[in-house]
């Protein structure tokens, strides 16, 4: 039997405790490498593309010798007036993607010795991040497409006489949302939640390019994509996969998103289900990818991020 890729030496290319072995320069080199690539880790100023300036050593920061503007490695990026040091950044981009299934906020909160409400922002701003990869990326090919359900649990009532029939709407939370999966079989997994399965239809029609031969369940909504794609259907009432047929992939990624969801946050508010479906499918595409490999990806799109308008300040103004 074939070795899991997890389970193998090809998977560990980086560890926690070489990250706080190299140490805070260390750190900080790497910052600076992914943030600059094309000048290998020399600063370049975010206003006028100056390639020339002043280090202040002491702040670690830069004064551009053509507009005189002050800024630092992370000025004008999502990590922007950060308060942790560079290498309990690394150390959470690590802990981040090298859980399978998620990493908890209350998790990286204990195992950075900081704040809940410090990991909590750290995490959604990684996820907004890794969500900029997928913003205009289009799937072609043969592309699987499925729904699920998530949230709008309602708790049965202790006595048998008080239970309600929970699938009434008049008694639901209003809470419960779809994520729409749309999966190439060689490429990327892209997710969309709605409010129902069939306001996907439209969603795939837009980022399923022509020419694809798309693969769907019995569902009657998906009909209307027939106009447009080859179409390969399959009655789970028959066989999950028959002739070619299937949507193991989208079932794949809705099963570890579940675990995510049920194991690891326990409760996902339907205000940020997309980027909790979105981390998944980061998760679930590389897959294949050695864990060191995975924090530069992630720090990389840190760098080329902007400033969170969600996640800066949120605290803050939650408590305005």
């Amino acid at each position: 039997m074939a070795q899991h890729f997890l389970l193998s030496a090809a998977a560990r290319s980086l560890s926690l405790t070489g990250i706080y072995r190299a140490g805070e320069d260390a750190a900080y080199e790497t910052f600076c490498r992914l943030r600059w690539p094309e000048t290998d880790g020399e600063a370049v100023c975010p206003d006028c593309g100056c390639c020339e300036s002043y280090k202040i050593t002491t702040r670690r920061k830069f004064k551009c010798k053509a507009c005189h503007r002050q800024y630092s490695v992370t000025s004008g990026t999502i990590f922007a007036s950060r308060k942790l040091s560079f290498m309990d950044i690394l150390a959470a981009v690590f802990l981040f993607v090298n859980g399978a299934k998620g990493k908890s906020a209350v998790q990286m909160s204990r195992e950075l010795d900081v704040q809940y409400k410090t990991a909590w922002v750290l995490c959604h701003k990684l996820r907004e991040a890794m969500q900029d990869e997928y913003e205009t990326h289009n799937v072609s090919g043969d592309v699987e497409v499925d729904g699920a359900y998530f949230g709008g649990h309602i708790r049965p009532a202790n006595k048998a006489e008080d239970r309600i029939d929970r699938r009434r709407v008049r008694y639901q939370t209003g809470t419960r949302r779809v994520v729409v999966a749309i999966r190439a079989r060689k490429g990327r997994t892209l997710t969309f939640v709605t409010k129902s399965e069939a306001q996907g239809v439209d969603i795939v029609a837009r980022r399923v390019l022509p020419g694809s031969v798309i693969y769907a369940d019995e569902a009657r909504h998906w009909d209307h994509l027939a106009r447009g794609y080859a179409m390969g259907r399959i009655d789970h009432g028959e066989a999950y996969s028959l002739n070619g047929a299937h949507t193991n992939g989208a079932e794949s990624f809705f099963s570890r998103l579940r675990k995510m969801v049920a194991g690891q946050h326990h409760f996902v508010s339907p205000k940020y289900l997309h980027q909790y479906s979105n981390h998944c499918a980061w998760l679930e595409d590389h897959r294949r990818m050695d864990n060191g490999s995975m924090v530069r990806r992630v720090v990389k799109n840190a760098m080329e991020a902007p400033v969170s308008r969600v996640f800066a300040g949120y605290w803050q103004r939650a408590a305005a």
